[in-house]
């Protein structure tokens, strides 16, 4: 019997968000995942310095993850002063979960499209599966992908989880569209983001005196 699958999302999670909780239990659902691993970034190298800090993000994933079966916060990137890199989070992972285990990096479609930007980008597919998020109505289209992008997701589109990695997976998120800056341009104004957080996470941030409170 093929083994599950282990769902790896990464972030700044700056602050975490109800799209994130999305994205993860959908594709938990969606390819079976034993668990999802949350892992906070602690020094990005792919955008801006988080706004805060690394222990205000670990706890805020914490209280967004809590009582949801099948979630568990890492909190090795957060903790670290290295800078926070995709291949190396999963050289670390297949050292404690082994060769066989199927790993399954969760992504959007934006990231996706950015993927040959990325820090070793194509040893990815070495070490993980890699899902990719969609909007309903969108299809992964490799036309307007980069040519190198574009090669490799022709020849990985119809792989499986039966293997340890190496697929790209499509699968399509039904949820609305929130971004981490929106929710904080949203909070420093005062106004109230709603259903964009999960519960407790404003209070955290106006507890904490976050983004601008």
């Amino acid at each position: 019997m093929p083994e599950t699958a282990i769902g790896i999302l990464g972030g700044t999670f700056d602050p975490v968000h109800s799209a994130h909780l999305a994205l993860a239990e959908t594709a938990r659902q969606r390819f079976a995942l034993d668990r999802v691993l949350w892992i906070p970034a602690g020094q990005p190298r792919h955008r801006d310095a988080p706004r805060a800090t690394a222990s205000d993000r670990l706890a805020m994933v914490e209280i967004a993850i809590a009582n949801r079966p099948g979630f568990e916060l890492d909190a090795s990137e957060a903790r670290s002063d290295a800078p926070s890199y995709t291949v190396p989070t999963l050289l670390r992972l297949r050292e404690r979960f082994g060769a066989t285990k199927p790993l399954v990096l969760l992504a959007g479609a934006d990231a996706f499209l950015g993927l040959p930007s990325w820090h070793r980008w194509r040893e990815i597919f070495s070490l993980a599966h890699l899902a990719v998020a969609t909007r309903p109505g969108y299809v992964l289209d490799a036309a307007v992908m980069a040519p190198e992008l574009a090669a490799e997701f022709l020849q990985r589109q119809h792989g499986s989880l039966a293997a340890a990695a190496g697929a790209i997976m499509p699968f399509t998120l039904v949820a609305g569209t929130v971004s981490a800056t929106e929710a904080r341009t949203m909070i420093k104004a005062g106004r109230d983001p709603g259903d964009w957080l999960p519960p407790g996470i404003l209070d955290y941030i106006r507890t904490h005196h976050l983004y601008g409170t």
